[in-house]
């Protein structure tokens, strides 16, 4: 039986697959584009059904291309973002006709795909501006895109939407946030008023040649801001590691401010605050 998805009508044509069996052993993904009936599809799976569904003449881009080109936290649940002609898209499968040059796409593992500035060229100006930021963050953190990549871009494309949000997105894009969360918080302390931080500082421990690695924050204070995720008290063994980091980290001088998903705002910058202040004595 077939895995990967495949054209109907042509596995049909080439006897590979009888009409009967396309009916009770497959199922459509997309028109005319089928999997076996079992099959959970990985975002690639889906990406290439998308692309075959486009009579291999799309271009995935957008979130989905991130994903491909390595981003992390993409919601496998959204439609696959395609660049293709045709605005009369089925269910699970968003399209548009943006402008592309030949420069601006390339081949991934058989399918094309926008290479990783023209992708961070189209996350930079979607949803909002913070969303943008953490798009973006996303894939420099797996790629180390060139911000100048991008303004090279939108010099090409001077008419196209929401250049302005993209610029503000490269103020803040820093591919050193390792989730959305680690980009929220640094937002969040940035637009309060703080310098902007460091990300991933770091911090040589005592035994004199392994390091920590700290979130966020000022080396010349020894202040750092994390946020701590729920595996951090759900895993046993990332609690206990935890705690002997934060007790190694205050031996060594750090003070660090930790930050959970109950935690305010207001009660946040209140707690940052302090702990500048202490530093500053």
């Amino acid at each position: 039986m077939r895995t990967e998805p495949f054209i109907g009508s042509a596995a049909v044509a080439s006897g590979r697959v009888r009409k009967h069996e396309l009916r009770t052993r497959y199922r459509v993904v997309f028109p005319d584009v089928y999997v076996a009936k079992d099959a959970e599809l990985t975002l690639h799976q889906r990406a290439t059904a998308a692309w075959l569904w486009s009579h291999r003449e799309g271009v995935i881009s957008g979130r989905t291309a991130a994903a491909l080109h390595g981003a992390k936290w993409v919601d496998e649940n959204k439609p696959v973002e395609l660049m293709w002609r045709n605005t009369r898209h089925p269910p699970g499968l968003r399209t548009s006709d943006s402008s592309l040059r030949r420069d601006e796409y390339g081949d991934h593992q058989g399918m094309r795909i926008t290479t990783v500035p023209r992708t961070a060229f189209d996350i930079g100006r979607c949803a909002s501006l913070d969303e943008a930021v953490a798009n973006l963050d996303a894939l420099g953190n797996a790629t180390r895109f060139h911000t100048q990549d991008l303004l090279d871009l939108a010099a090409r494309h001077r008419g196209a939407r929401r250049i302005r949000q993209l610029r503000a997105a490269l103020d803040f894009y820093d591919p050193g946030a390792e989730s959305p969360k680690e980009t929220w918080l640094r937002l969040l302390v940035i637009r309060a008023g703080f310098p902007r931080p460091q990300t991933q500082i770091p911090v040589l421990r005592a035994d004199g040649w392994s390091k920590y690695y700290l979130d966020m924050g000022w080396a010349e204070l020894m202040l750092a801001v994390e946020y701590d995720g729920d595996h951090h008290r759900t895993d046993p063994m990332r609690y206990a590691y935890d705690i002997k980091r934060s007790e190694e980290l205050a031996d060594l001088g750090w003070k660090v401010v930790r930050i959970v998903k109950a935690d305010r705002e207001a009660d946040i910058l209140r707690r940052l605050e302090r702990a500048w202040s202490s530093r500053l004595l």
